[in-house]
């Protein structure tokens, strides 16, 4: 590699009185005053200070790289001082013995340091909640991500992401947490997780800072949604159901809900196209379902004619459950709740999603079912992968049988029948009355 390193050849070389081993000191450089022409103080290892007859000082050196001169600028004085001008000497050196050109090397350093500075967490954040409109995720997702991204944008929003630290990010959720909001922090610090995550994808980041947040938040307290799990109450309930004398979609809704157990803003969306009466499936699109795939339910006898009650077609509304304003409109999310509200049952006793943990919790009682078939009903997907990847069978047989069963189960409590349940024990199953 062609490398020298050459003496000022811009006007007269001054040297100071230090020896050239010592080179500069502080107070030669602060006492360097502006002449008629540009002049030198040379320092060691090829570091000079240039005085411009404006009394401006810079810090210099010059080198030839591949047999070009060049120079290359470490600053200006007093802004640089002469301990961090021979630091960036060093570090000038070393770029030179790769054969790197520093003066190349510190242009791309500043393209780079803007190009950071642009790319601030606000922006990469809206470049991913984007990411989530083009895959045509829920808006209420989205519109739950973008409420989430906003309680930290005061904070962290306009800062490089590259540049952002954890400490910063823990600040911001513990401003959250100070309102005893537990779980939202816990789930605003995964959401950061996720945008940190993507701009490694997207080169402008280096590493996910949330992990090293493991631990540091409070964690909440698990409150599993209410439900209603004994049969004695599911009949009293589906009673209730029956007998409800609100609006009559509501009423429709209710009952379909109960035999489906799909959650509730599956069935608020519910559109006429998504349904095939005649075999009797209802088959929800990718985008409507939590999980991003499709769900095929099987419909019992008792759910095609609760849908048969549905006097409009989809030339009225494309939802089976239109919203009372508009047409163009689904069921308020609110409707469902209400009406249990009215009919006596309090949040804390069930819930529009409480269905499915009543279909669950006794479908699983019954002992009947594959405890498989009952989660690819619910559509839960499998937590273990390996486990996952050897269990991809719908089991739809099994479904349709064992939807048929919950329907005809649901009308027997309902009519308060009399349900008798096995007690498996070691030796011969005894029965009990319930």
């Amino acid at each position: 590699m062609d490398l020298q390193f050459s003496r000022a050849d811009e006007g007269p070389l001054i040297m100071a009185s230090e020896s050239p081993k010592s080179g500069l000191s502080p107070t030669t450089v602060d006492r360097a005053r502006p002449r008629e022409k540009a002049y030198k103080l040379s320092d060691r290892d090829g570091l000079y200070l240039l005085v411009k007859p404006s009394g401006a000082r810079y810090w210099r050196m010059n080198f030839k790289l591949h047999q070009l001169q060049r120079t290359a600028s470490f600053g200006r004085y007093p802004e640089v001082t002469l301990a961090e001008a021979r630091q960036r000497l060093i570090e000038a050196r070393r770029l030179l013995k790769q054969g790197i050109d520093p003066v190349h090397q510190a242009k791309l350093d500043k393209v780079a340091a803007s190009i950071a500075a642009g790319n601030t967490f606000r922006l990469i954040a809206e470049e991913w909640l984007e990411k989530m409109r083009l895959e045509e995720r829920s808006p209420k997702s989205i519109r739950k991500c973008e409420w989430q991204v906003s309680l930290v944008l005061p904070d962290i929003g306009n800062r490089p992401i590259s540049q952002i630290t954890a400490h910063e990010v823990l600040l911001s959720l513990k401003k959250i947490e100070r309102t005893r909001k537990f779980y939202t922090a816990m789930s605003v610090r995964a959401l950061c997780g996720q945008i940190f995550r993507f701009a490694v994808a997207t080169a402008r980041a280096e590493r996910d800072v949330c992990v090293d947040l493991r631990g540091a938040l409070v964690t909440p307290k698990v409150v599993h949604r209410p439900a209603i799990t004994m049969p004695k109450h599911v009949g009293a309930l589906m009673r209730a159901i029956h007998d409800y004398d609100g609006a009559r979609y509501t009423n429709i809704a209710l009952r379909l809900l109960a035999h489906t157990f799909v959650r509730p803003g599956e069935l608020r969306h519910a559109e006429w196209n998504e349904f095939d009466l005649e075999r009797a499936v209802w088959i929800i699109p990718p985008h409507k379902m939590k999980m991003r795939r499709p769900h095929t339910i099987p419909l019992s006898q008792q759910a095609l004619a609760i849908i048969g009650e549905i006097d409009h077609g989809e030339n009225f509304s494309t939802y089976l459950f239109p919203s009372i304003r508009s047409t163009k409109r689904p069921l308020s999310d609110n409707t469902i709740n209400a009406a249990l509200r009215r009919m006596g049952y309090e949040k804390d006793q069930m819930t529009a999603h409480g269905f499915r943990a009543m279909a669950a919790t006794l479908l699983n009682e019954m002992g009947n079912w594959n405890p498989d078939a009952i989660e690819r009903q619910l559509a839960h997907a499998e937590p273990n992968s390996v486990r996952r990847a050897y269990t991809r069978g719908q089991h739809w047989e099994e479904r349709v049988r064992m939807m048929q069963h919950w329907s005809d189960y649901l009308d027997q409590l309902r009519g308060g029948a009399e349900i008798i349940r096995p007690q498996f024990g070691k030796r011969e199953p005894k029965l009990t009355l319930v």
